[in-house]
């Protein structure tokens, strides 16, 4: 068969098989972006949108995408509603500022997707503001985002979600990379820190965890030491500085603001 015939062939078998879900909110500066990466491996996006006050309704309606408004439920449950609302079994689940590049655009173009307990690790490249972040935290990100619907889904946790996995299941990498824009601006990064700290700390104390000062002082300087030193962050220069004090704020917010929870509570007794 003809090179262009079987490009042809593969395109039409993976938009036939493949779903692809992302949660939004306020993600118009970079939603189109993300789903123009995507016009050749599938034919149908569903956005679970919370709530946009900017133009993300619209640009992914204008891109053909089928678009829920809801409310926020939490990242894995509005995630799982994405997934309940799809065409297709096979699910590539996508964050609003998640490309992928040519080359995973060609590793799922040519999957048969045969076996449903088998699921996709994905390599990730991190950019702090258009800076590719090759070493530290950022730098040695695999993650797991395509998958059959019948045997994996996403927990309900509020923040830092799981997917539940089958017993034995298979995981084959994928070569190529999924983009990811994490931040554009110092003050985005912040605002994002102490938003994930607070969501966390909440989980925390959901779930009965108790503060304590030993993990709040001293896990703050162990999570700087190993992404700055031991996983070589420093090699990102300014950018690597950066992220590894902005995880070592992170982990003391975190703590902090559950023992602010508790205390809350304690105090209405």
């Amino acid at each position: 068969m003809p090179k262009f015939l079987t490009g042809l062939f593969l395109l039409f078998l993976c938009t036939m098989e493949i779903s692809v879900v992302i949660i939004t909110k306020n993600e118009a500066h970079i939603i189109a972006k993300t789903l123009q990466s995507l016009q050749a491996v599938t034919s149908d996006i569903v956005i679970v949108d919370s709530g946009s006050t900017d133009d993300t309704v619209a640009v992914c309606k204008k891109m053909n995408a089928n678009v829920i408004e809801t409310v926020w439920a939490g990242y894995g449950i509005n995630k799982n509603m994405g997934i309940e609302a799809a065409k297709h079994d096979w699910i590539l689940n996508l964050d609003a500022d998640e490309a992928i590049d040519a080359g995973l655009q060609q590793s799922i173009l040519q999957l048969t997707l045969t076996n449903d307990e088998e699921v996709f690790d994905m390599r990730f490249k991190n950019f702090f503001c258009n800076k590719w972040i090759r070493f530290g935290e950022w730098g040695f990100d695999w993650h797991i985002r395509l998958f059959n619907r019948k045997k994996v889904k996403w927990n309900n946790a509020a923040v830092h979600e799981n997917l539940i996995f089958p017993a034995g299941v298979k995981i084959t990498k994928l070569k190529g990379n999924i983009l990811h824009y994490t931040v554009q601006s110092r003050e985005e990064y912040d605002a994002k820190t102490d938003h994930y700290a607070r969501m966390n700390a909440k989980k925390y104390f959901t779930a009965g965890r108790k503060p304590n000062s030993f993990k709040q002082y001293l896990s703050p300087a162990f999570a700087f030491i190993q992404h700055y030193i031991f996983r070589l962050g420093f090699l990102d220069g300014r950018e690597g500085f950066i992220i590894a004090k902005t995880t070592a704020r992170y982990t003391f917010l975190k703590y902090r603001y559950l023992k602010e929870m508790t205390n809350a509570a304690n105090n209405k007794i």
